[in-house]
């Protein structure tokens, strides 16, 4: 069962062999069942030479775009180039526990769901670990999800011919969190793994480290949905609550996902 892992890489020389090597290295997963794409947009620095010590393994698809084309765009190559029956999303300044693979994989063909996510880890830039995890539900449904976005990318592993269905859209929004939606409204809910496999830096580059210009392109991920002004408004402010507690938050919450009362620790 060949899973592909698409890694997009800007300006990524300090970052990308991490997460590289933890693809590499997951546990569980068979050398000939696992590809890892990376595409390298167009970087400025040496991301590329860092490349040359991994295109030597059979395992590793590295190629470059001709042009910048942004995240959403350079993942969706990822997802046309994808050969396995799943794919996985890391970003390459990201990097993942060895075991993550194997158990989402197992749990998605044990529920016969089409998506899986994890919990994740916070790091500083550096790599530091900021001491907080945030956790995730086992379960969401896409009702559920347009309260707050309890998916992370660089956490997901999905079906590639439903990822092929819909691809990534919208950059100047939250292209990730979009996808998820549709896939769920398509297809039913998501399930999560309550443990961190997901190591995550906190760029500050990021378009979430903005949280005025997260919450606009939240507010445009509504309104692309449908969702009248009243509407988008509304799950607007949840999702600014939501974001409160997940970030800045000190015990443990009972966090309100639509009616259902899911326990997260803040």
């Amino acid at each position: 069962m060949l899973v592909s892992v698409i890694i997009p890489a800007y300006n990524a020389q300090k970052y990308i062999a991490n997460a590289v090597r933890s693809a590499l290295e997951q546990e569980g997963v068979a050398e000939d069942e696992r590809e890892i794409i990376v595409i390298n947009d167009c970087s400025s620095d040496h991301t590329n030479i860092v490349m040359e010590d991994f295109v030597r393994d059979p395992a590793v698809r590295y190629v470059e775009n001709e042009h910048n084309c942004g995240v959403a765009e350079t993942r969706n190559r990822g997802i046309r180039m994808a050969r396995g029956k799943y794919i996985a999303f890391l970003d390459a300044d990201d990097w993942w526990e060895p075991d993550k693979l194997a158990a989402q994989l197992a749990l998605l063909e044990r529920t016969g769901a089409v998506l899986c996510y994890s919990a994740r880890q916070l790091h500083e830039a550096d790599g530091t670990p900021t001491g907080r995890t945030i956790r995730v539900p086992e379960r969401v449904t896409y009702e559920q999800l347009l309260y707050t976005n309890v998916i992370p990318c660089g956490s997901v592993v999905m079906r590639t011919d439903v990822a092929k269905e819909f691809y990534m859209s919208h950059a100047e929004l939250h292209e990730d969190y979009i996808l998820w939606l549709q896939v769920l409204k398509a297809y039913g809910a998501a399930v999560g793994i309550d443990e961190p496999y997901l190591h995550c830096r906190l760029s500050e580059g990021g378009k979430s480290r903005n949280k005025l210009r997260s919450a606009q392109m939240q507010y445009g991920v509504y309104r692309l949905m449908g969702f009248g002004i009243i509407k988008s408004m509304y799950y607007l402010c949840s999702y600014a609550w939501h974001g409160v507690k997940k970030y800045y938050g000190s015990q443990p919450q009972i966090i309100h996902i639509g009616n259902k009362k899911e326990e997260q620790r803040c």
